[in-house]
């Protein structure tokens, strides 16, 4: 074995190549991840890698669940005891996992001194690949910056340029930007600590982007990412979403190994390299205005954010509580349960055009019931039903109650 590495070593192998003696090795399957569990490389037979892929240490994303997995050989007899893991480190760098699968056999401290061995091998190929990746990284992201700002040039030049990265963009596509939920700005974790989370957050966005489309554009930029999807045979709004969610469930991955929440917000389809700018601004506005309206991890399409988009353009968030307070009197605060569900009351009579028998319907509400809450909530809010200004202002207050981080 260690004359295969020496030979692996000289010929400038890579993951793979080292993955394959090491699976051939052990007569199972071997595989390299990063420090959170993203499997980098697998090799083996076909049928060995299903049977290692399908095994309860992956979660259902395919993230190895490195917080349970421990580094040297288990117990023989023990669960996982013909599996084992060592970890791949180039000076005080953690680049990450190796490890290997028998079929059948326990993993003795001599396999894991063997694997030790080839970690050594596969830090020299991490380390080669990085580096490669580090000075194409930095010549792709200042291209897509370049683009997203409008300084890429002419539309044919911008896409022969692009072409010459491996990068397609002579297509119908829509930007896309994933976002930190955590402020870097404003972070208690050290300077290194951030800048380690990001590079982990952008190598995710780009290894599952490459796995759909290697010729998807993708950057990291400061706390966020940008890819440019193409938007496929179906173009519709709920396949552009689908096909994003997929994507940020594989960078997720169920939110193991030290990952952080993100949002992501999706432009409009544009057709041409000059369109870019306005998409971008589009995306990052969804991000934003998704994250209010939904939380962390919100996942948006700029043509779904309707009158959120007007809202978030209030600087003050305290003018927006104000006007909340002002038009909602005392349903603008949760001090009784009674307040959001009069509050809900209210939302599906202006959503129903005050339609009492179909708002009724809809909260399983008794007629005579519902026209009893009508009566109170205009002693409360005043003649709603037949001041149309006033509807207007109470369903503004009821959106901005719903906004989040105000």
């Amino acid at each position: 074995m260690h004359r295969v590495l020496v030979r692996i070593v000289l010929a400038g192998g890579s993951v793979r190549d080292l993955c394959q003696a090491v699976a051939g090795f052990f007569g199972g399957a071997a595989l390299v991840t990063t420090t959170d569990g993203r499997v980098l490389s697998i090799a083996g037979d076909e049928s060995e890698v299903e049977r290692v892929s399908a095994l309860d240490c992956f979660d259902r994303t395919g993230r190895l669940v490195v917080e349970d997995e421990p580094v040297g050989a288990r117990a023989p007899g023990t669960p996982g005891s013909t599996r084992a893991f060592v970890r791949i480190v180039a000076g005080s760098a953690d680049h990450g996992l190796l490890g290997a699968f028998s079929p059948e056999r326990p993993l003795t401290p001599a396999d894991v001194h063997l694997l030790e061995r080839a970690a050594t091998v596969a830090a020299l190929a991490i380390t080669k690949e990085q580096a490669v990746a580090a000075v194409e990284g930095k010549y792709r992201a200042e291209f897509l910056r370049d683009a997203l700002a409008g300084r890429a040039g002419e539309g044919a030049d911008a896409v022969a340029h692009a072409a010459s990265l491996g990068w397609d963009i002579a297509r119908p596509m829509v930007v896309v930007v994933a976002e930190t939920d955590e402020n870097d700005e404003e972070t208690t974790r050290s300077p290194d600590e951030v800048r380690s989370l990001q590079e982990r957050f952008v190598r995710a966005w780009v290894q599952a982007v490459r796995a759909r489309d290697p010729s998807v554009p993708v950057a990291g930029f400061s706390q966020e990412v940008v890819a440019l999807l193409p938007t496929g045979p179906e173009p519709g709004t709920d396949a552009l979403l689908r096909t994003v969610g997929d994507i940020a469930k594989v960078v997720r991955g169920d939110g193991g190994g030290g990952r952080r929440t993100f949002s992501t917000g999706v432009s409009r389809t544009v057709s041409s390299v000059a369109e870019l700018p306005a998409a971008y601004d589009e995306a990052l506005t969804a991000v934003h205005v998704g994250r209010q309206m939904h939380g962390e991890s919100a996942l948006a399409h700029f043509d779904g954010l309707g009158i959120y988009r007007l809202l978030a353009l209030v600087p003050d968030g305290a003018d927006l509580r104000r006007f909340v307070e002002e038009s909602l009197g005392e349903l603008a605060t949760d001090d009784s349960p009674e307040n959001a569900d009069l509050r809900r009351t209210l939302s599906v009579l202006i959503d129903t055009n005050l339609n009492v028998a179909e708002t009724a319907r809809r909260l399983f509400f008794h007629y005579n019931t519902l026209r009893y809450r009508v009566a109170k909530l205009e002693r409360m809010l005043g003649p709603f039903t037949s001041d149309p200004q006033l509807r207007l202002t109470l369903a503004l207050a009821l959106r901005i109650h719903e906004m989040r981080g105000l």
